[in-house]
Parts: structure tokens; sequence; C-alpha cells
């Protein structure tokens, strides 16, 4: 078959063979544009789009887990383990190394080195529903990867 192959190319003029080069030059690119490239980029779209539904259905589905907790009759916060319950409740957002310290017995303060502003702020008000704690001062600040630095003052709601 190779023998073929060159006897046909042998038979091609020199401006022939340069144009067969060139067009399989032009054409090499195109295909694998159009059988991977294109593809690839679709299946990501799709991805994207499947991974945003989720997330979606992910905090309708705590949103209303805190509704029937509120409906038990969730407790607040003991004061004295008030930034134990912001830690543990960071924790369970994602912030596992989110610092939180006591100011007083009633007012903690957080920082987050880093965290997606829907997160964190979804979080913050996950708080303030949920355990009945009060943002009382937050100052956040642009990181350079899209995310935010973040510290807060959360206290607990006056009775």
């Amino acid at each position: 078959m190779t023998g073929r192959v060159r006897a046909w190319w042998g038979l091609r003029s020199l401006r022939e063979q340069r144009m067969l080069l060139l067009m399989a030059a032009l054409l090499l690119p195109t295909l694998a544009w159009l059988l991977v490239v294109r593809p690839l980029d679709d299946a990501l779209g799709a991805a994207r789009g499947r991974h945003e539904r989720a997330v979606i259905d992910l905090a309708v589905a705590r949103g209303q887990a805190e509704r029937i907790a509120a409906l038990e009759g969730g407790a607040r916060p003991a004061e004295a383990a008030l930034a134990t319950v912001i830690g543990r409740r960071a924790a369970e957002a994602g912030f596992a190394e989110a610092r939180v310290t006591n100011d007083t017995s009633r007012r903690a303060t957080i920082a987050i080195d880093a965290a997606r502003p829907r997160a964190l702020f979804g979080f913050l008000a996950a708080l303030e529903r949920r355990d009945g704690l009060i943002v009382e001062r937050m100052n956040a600040r642009a990181n350079s990867d899209a995310t935010l630095a973040a510290d807060a003052v959360i206290r607990l709601r006056s009775r």
C-alpha cells in the first residue's frame, strides 16, 4: 500500500505536492478543533451547569433543614460557648481554617483568609437565621484569586 501511495505522490508535480501538504497542514488543526476541543468545551459547560444546579439544590435543602430545626425549637448557643458554636458552624460551611476568638461572653471575632463571596455571606446569613447571632461589624478584602479575606465581629442577639 505504501508503494502505491509513493507512486501516486511521485506522479504529482512539485506544485501539487506543496498544495497537498498545505491542505493537510490546514486540515489537521481543523479536525482537532472539531473532534477534540469543541466536544470538551461542550462537556465542560454542561458540567458547570449541573454543578450550579446542585449548589442551588443543596442550598434549598439546607434552608429547609434549618426551618425544620427552627420549628423543632432550635436552641440559641450558650454565651460561654459562642466561639465554639461559631467555629463548628464555620467548619460545617467549609471554612475549616477559620479563626474564632471570644471577645466577651456575648461577642466573638472570626477571621477567614480565603472564602468565595457567596459562601461567606451565606454562612453569615445562616448564623443570623439559625443561631440568633448578629454580625455587628465586618471587614472584607478582595484576594488576588477571586476570594475574600474577612474579619467579622459576631454577637448574641439581645433577648
